[in-house]
């Protein structure tokens, strides 16, 4: 019933009555988590759960959840997109250990260092080469967010 009240965002309800399994008429925080991966699929950081969870939440018996009406307009196409350009932008700053505002191939090395240790160097160069479009010898956000959406 709840997904016939929004016919233009049928597949937002779907994943919101998906991830509502005991019916409760709200997401929780790991909800909210699983209907992100359902929906863009990534698994939001604890910063973007955090931020969205504060200023889109309701308290049901001392939980944080979030109801159908603010979770379908947080999935509306301009929140979506602004959730992505967040994400991005905090995996870009993980990324910038110096904080210079781009990457060098250290800083990528070292990255994919903590993420993948057994990774080979010549695949990291690779990466590097592939983002740094105009092979400038450093990743701008511009270049790290292009080709994330081309990944995404």
């Amino acid at each position: 019933a709840r997904a016939r009240r929004h016919p233009a965002r049928p597949r937002a309800s779907r994943v919101f009555e998906a991830c509502d399994e005991d019916n409760k008429g709200y997401l929780s925080r790991e909800d909210f988590k699983v209907a992100l991966v359902m929906l863009f699929g990534y698994k939001p950081s604890k910063v973007q759960v955090d931020s969205v969870m504060s200023s889109r939440f309701i308290y049901i018996f001392h939980f944080l959840g979030i109801l159908l009406e603010k979770f379908l307009n947080l999935m509306s196409t301009k929140k979506a997109v602004q959730l992505f350009d967040s994400e991005t932008r905090h995996i870009f700053t993980a990324f910038d250990m110096q904080d210079r505002g781009f990457l060098t191939l250290e800083d990528f090395k070292k990255a994919f260092n903590s993420i993948s240790p057994k990774l080979f160097e010549r695949i990291v160069v690779e990466a590097f080469r592939e983002v740094d479009q105009d092979s400038g010898g450093h990743i701008s956000f511009k270049e790290f967010e292009s080709t994330e959406a081309k990944a995404a």
